[in-house]
């Protein structure tokens, strides 16, 4: 059993050697432990730490793309270095590192696929009333979006299991963590959390520096992805509100059709029939875009087959040459 903790980095050189440290090298039921860091195009020395502290990988992206192809990136080199658990931990050590041996149990136990990391943000001193609620408000629409119960949806601190990180397929630039959610609850991959601790705040949030704007991504993905594995539903509603907009002046004319003895009030009737028409084009968009879900679902099949043909490649290529190494010997 090799855990792999993976840490997407972006100009993390006060803190990444604190991160790596607090990391366990030894947990019961895993008989491998390493580190993998993601140094999403830093500009400070980011990259020398980890060369220095002596991380077991080093993912380099020359320019800096983003959270969410970081976390992804992360994942697959991850897949690539036959990790059968993944565990991601932010790098300004934000998180406890010693809770990965209780984030990771109920996957050694079997209980779930993925498991995150719940701050208990109530308890939390630092953090502001506002962004408290956002964190609230927003946890609980992923919820209901996602239909799983996580107390804490934006958490970076969680581990998941190989299945589940091949049939993940993260796509957002923004952050990873809405997105994961959402599709493991789409695709009937078993969710849990538990309960970890914070260490003091060592830098402001970078996803979290602008709330207008954090308010924006986050409900763009939410609904994007929830658009792409359920699209009629999403559709249905948008198309019955249109519609029911629509009866409204039509009924307000036929009242005063029938009560005026058929004059006036045309623009009513003009105006509902527009909006109408546009509901009854929004309920085929929606059959359509249901369409299109298939396919994606048909594709995301494909790719998860394509990347097990690819990891298994890899995993004979590496014991042909383990074999020429011994015979060499």
């Amino acid at each position: 059993m090799k855990l792999i903790v993976q840490i997407p980095c972006y100009n993390e050189e006060q803190t990444l050697a604190q991160t790596v440290a607090d990391i366990p090298r030894e947990i019961e039921g895993v008989d491998e432990v390493e580190v993998l860091i993601i140094d999403d195009g830093s500009s400070d020395r980011t990259l020398e730490v980890a060369r220095e502290i002596g991380v077991d990988h080093i993912v380099r992206h020359k320019k800096n793309k983003g959270l969410g192809r970081a976390f992804r990136h992360g994942i697959d080199a991850c897949l690539l270095a036959g990790a059968d658990i993944i565990v991601n931990i932010d790098g300004d050590n934000q998180y406890c590192g010693a809770d990965i041996c209780k984030l990771i149990k109920p996957i050694l136990n079997a209980q779930a696929d993925i498991v995150i990391g719940d701050r208990q943000l109530a308890k939390l001193p630092h953090l502001s009333y506002h962004k408290k609620f956002l964190q609230w408000l927003g946890s609980a629409v992923v919820r209901k979006f996602a239909g799983v119960q996580v107390p804490d949806a934006v958490s970076g601190f969680r581990a998941i299991n190989r299945e589940a990180a091949l049939r993940l397929n993260i796509v957002s630039l923004f952050s990873y963590t809405i997105e994961m959610l959402i599709q493991a609850g789409k695709r009937q991959i078993a969710v849990t959390s538990v309960p970890v601790r914070t260490n003091p705040k060592t830098r402001e949030s970078r996803l979290f520096n602008s709330v207008p704007r954090f308010i924006e991504r986050s409900l763009t993905t939410m609904v994007r992805v929830y658009g792409m594995y359920q699209p009629l539903r999403a559709f249905f509603y948008l198309a019955t509100i249109l519609v029911v907009i629509g009866l409204i002046p039509i009924i307000r004319f036929l009242y005063f059709y029938f009560a005026e003895s058929g004059t006036g009030h045309i623009q009513s009737l003009v105006l509902g029939g527009i909006i109408l028409l546009m509901g009854f084009i929004t309920y085929l968009v929606g059959m359509v875009a249901d369409l299109v879900s298939f396919n994606r679902q048909l594709i995301e099949l494909t790719l998860e087959k394509v990347r097990r043909i690819e990891l298994g490649q890899h995993q004979a290529q590496l014991d042909t040459d383990k074999q020429a190494d011994n015979s060499s010997k």
